[in-house]
């Protein structure tokens, strides 16, 4: 019997749209094996000389220029793709996109991206029978992931469903799933062994993380962050940023051996349970992985548009604040005057009617009619929050 094939489109456009194909693959591939899946980044597929041009000038603009992308963000936020810009992206970027699915036969196709999404939409409105469904990555839902070609959409939360709704999708086309996270986030290990294994020392520790491009924040932060190294371990993630992890490398106030400069790493789920703190950009996926390791948040320069809504949907929820230097002195101090009772917090925010990690991949396979093989191997896994229930970070 032929096993069912799940197709998942994104683009490289961050880190996130890519990282939830994979964690849903991953997920769907654990609850039941029997499903094969595919995560194709589209655009770069079709087009591996043009794509790292514009993923570079994308990248450029949102680090110089990002009040020009809020605008752009907020100009469009209730408008879908137009036609004649979903038909110049086919003609030009994805113009063989139908032979692609034609050759891997999907039974269904999910896209992680706005731009493919307009893409197979326009593909099916030509006559393409596989059903498409759309997975926003964040905690908002902006016009240009909405097609009427969409057979379903998987969001993070009932808000971005009323969203949905709000501007005309039926609601029984839109599924509260949560944002995916890899089965690796699913369950949480043991601190002082991790720890060990990492060679990190068994202090408070505070885990920075740069987004998939490295980037930073300012002097007056990074004071404050060092201001404690003798008592409080710092691991900075600075993703694919070479130059600045050089420069940090470099830098004396550094050179401490409670200090850790790491670039790209595939273990961020590690760093998570063994860190006390979590200091990041809102990237939906990011934000939804420290969910999952209940690890408190403190968020930085926000990206305006979706970022923006991100870090308001965790800071309402009581699972973030916003980061300033008072901030930083807040936690920093209650890390190392309070530690049992913020390690007491975590616990009960991994409570099992808090999280349920596989809910999107268990949809996925339910909808596709291939539920999950109880003899998968999830004994342990820990979930991703779905309720809207505020919990408080803060003793």
């Amino acid at each position: 019997m032929r096993k069912k094939r799940v197709l998942l489109f994104s683009e490289g456009f961050g880190t996130g749209h890519t990282g939830a194909a994979y964690a849903l693959a991953e997920g769907i591939k654990l609850l039941n094996p029997d499903v094969q899946c595919r995560v194709i980044e589209l655009g770069k597929f079709l087009n591996p000389m043009v794509a790292p041009w514009i993923l570079s000038a994308y990248r450029k603009t949102v680090s110089s220029q990002p009040k020009l992308v809020g605008m752009m963000y907020k100009t469009q936020y209730h408008k879908s793709l137009n036609p004649l810009t979903k038909m110049a992206l086919h003609r030009i970027f994805y113009t063989h996109a139908s032979q692609v699915i034609e050759q891997l036969k999907p039974d269904l196709i999910i896209c992680t991206h706005p731009i493919p999404a307009a893409v197979i939409s326009r593909l099916k409105r030509r006559g393409l029978e596989v059903p498409l469904y759309t997975l926003i990555t964040d905690y908002d839902a902006h016009g240009s992931w909405v097609n009427s070609e969409v057979n379903r959409y998987l969001v993070s939360t009932p808000r971005v469903k009323s969203i949905l709704t709000g501007r005309g999708i039926a609601p029984e086309l839109v599924t509260v799933t949560g944002i995916p996270v890899h089965p690796k986030f699913w369950e949480r290990s043991n601190k002082t062994l991790l720890r060990k294994e990492l060679g990190l020392a068994d202090i408070p520790t505070v885990l920075i993380m740069g987004g998939g491009w490295g980037l930073m924040f300012g002097k007056e932060i990074m004071n404050s962050l060092t201001a404690r190294m003798d008592n409080i371990q710092l691991i900075f993630c600075m993703g694919s940023n070479e130059k600045l992890i050089a420069k940090m490398k470099s830098n004396p106030r550094l050179n401490h051996p409670n200090v850790r400069i790491l670039g790209y790493t595939s273990e961020i789920n590690k760093l998570m349970d063994a860190s006390d703190l979590l200091i990041t950009k809102p990237g939906g996926m990011t934000c939804t992985e420290g969910q999952a390791k209940g690890i408190p948040m403190l968020f930085y320069k926000a990206i305006p548009g979706q970022e923006e809504k991100n870090c308001q949907y965790f800071v309402e929820l009581g699972l973030a604040e916003v980061l300033d230097c008072e901030v930083v002195n807040k936690w920093f101090s209650m890390m190392l005057r309070e530690y049992s009772v913020l390690e007491e917090q975590r616990k009960r925010r991994l409570a099992p009617d808090k999280h349920q990690p596989q809910s999107c991949a268990t949809t996925v396979l339910q909808m596709l009619g291939n539920p999950a093989d109880k003899t998968a191997d999830i004994r342990g896994a820990r979930s991703q929050a779905r309720g809207e229930e505020p919990v408080c970070i803060t003793p």
